[in-house]
């Protein structure tokens, strides 16, 4: 019953996505409601933000609608489990409706990010709040189970975060979309897998209300009115809801899924790619003395770009590789110690970055080498010209 009713709910999602979409896109060109252009964007026409307005409205409605079904029209037997859970999916519901209304105004009349880092920290705490925080590392660093006074702080530390770091992944289009994408169909399949079904239900809606959006953001024809950015309002509230799917996974709590060695890996496996980014760019942001908060060129995917891909190959390949690390984590923690995966995906990380670095200086190298060489050639052909005119009009 619980399969089916994912199933549905995530079908339904499309479709209201994919109903509410043209709508927003209607309103926000109508309005001329568009995403500034400037020298950090990837975009050179008007395009609108606004397409995460359709996110949580879709997750709260569908959510909320299945559990009065499951309660009070299918009379399916809530256990002790599903009742404990109720407040941190109420809380998550609060928080998302907290950062939709703070990345709403941003995307409309622009916010400070001081306060948007307020409203971040404070929405970060519901979890912990509600009984869901990192209480035990599985043994990575040789530590196991945390105090409340250490695993609360840490948990708001780890939202906050992640919420940034998907924010920052939203440069490219489908990128964000599909890294939120990939790490809900991976956390919701293994969340089916364990039982844990209130946690996956809300996964697969979050999928199913991405797949709309990724097609008009990637496919939609900016001249045809059908293409559209998900703004802070999207990006923002998506990295809310990883966060929590991803904690509830690496939560040691039987009321959620059973046990296991590996959780906080696998759970946070899905984000290695936007989280070691980010530390990347603050890294060198900070090494040359710049602001770590001050926003440049200098991500991931630009760097790909920078390699001569084009943006839907470089796209596909920072999908790939989220993909990548999600599987290799899942299959080596059965394996292997969860600190030698830890060290094995760091080592890769570094590994990636080097010989990124290197295309990307030999591309750098190559097109000057091109644009020196056209140069000469220009200036050798506007050499000969002159010759010629003077000789023809030798007499």
């Amino acid at each position: 019953m619980y399969i089916l009713l994912i199933s549905g709910c995530f079908l339904l999602a499309m479709l209201l996505s994919r109903g509410m979409l043209p709508i927003i896109m209607l309103v926000t060109y109508k309005k001329r409601l568009f995403d500034p252009i400037n020298s950090r964007k990837m975009h050179h026409n008007n395009v609108p933000r606004l397409g995460g307005v359709a996110f949580v409205p879709i997750q709260c409605f569908l959510f909320i609608v299945s559990l009065v079904f499951v309660i009070k029209i299918a009379n399916m037997d809530m256990q002790v489990e599903s009742w404990a859970l109720l407040p941190s999916f109420m809380m998550l519901l609060c928080g998302l409706g907290m950062l939709f209304m703070v990345g709403l105004a941003d995307d409309m009349i622009g916010v400070s990010y001081k306060w948007k880092f307020v409203v971040q920290i404070f929405v970060a705490a519901f979890f912990p709040l509600s009984g869901l925080w990192i209480n035990d590392l599985y043994g990575v660093g040789l530590i196991v189970s945390l105090p409340p006074w250490i695993g609360m702080p840490l948990t708001m530390f780890v939202v906050v975060l992640i919420i940034n770091a998907v924010n920052l992944v939203d440069g490219l289009d489908g990128l964000c979309s599909g890294v939120v994408g990939t790490s809900c169909l991976v956390l919701g399949s293994l969340f089916m897998y364990y039982g844990a079904w209130w946690h996956a239900l809300f996964a697969f809606i979050t999928v199913g209300l991405l797949i709309p959006f990724f097609y008009f953001n990637v496919f939609g024809a900016t001249g045809r009115n059908r293409r559209i950015f998900m703004g802070d309002t999207g990006s923002t509230t998506l990295g809310y809801s990883i966060a929590f799917l991803a904690i509830s996974f690496a939560m040691n709590n039987t009321y959620i899924k059973p046990f296991s060695d590996g959780a906080i890996v696998v759970a946070f496996s899905t984000l290695i790619i936007p989280v070691m980014d980010v530390a990347r760019v603050m890294f060198v942001r900070w090494r040359k003395g710049k602001p770590v908060f001050k926003p440049d060129r200098n991500h991931l995917h630009h760097k790909f770009l920078r390699m001569g891909m084009s943006h839907r190959v470089a796209m596909l390949s920072i999908l790939g590789l989220v993909l990548f690390f999600c599987l290799f984590n899942i299959l080596m923690v059965e394996l292997i110690s969860n600190n030698i995966v830890i060290l094995c995906d760091i080592g890769l990380w570094l590994g990636f970055n080097y010989v990124f670095d290197r295309a990307e200086q030999r591309n750098i190298k190559k097109q000057k080498i091109e644009t020196q060489l056209t140069a000469s050639i220009e200036i050798y052909r506007k050499s000969a010209e002159r010759k010629h005119r003077g000789v023809l009009h030798t007499p």
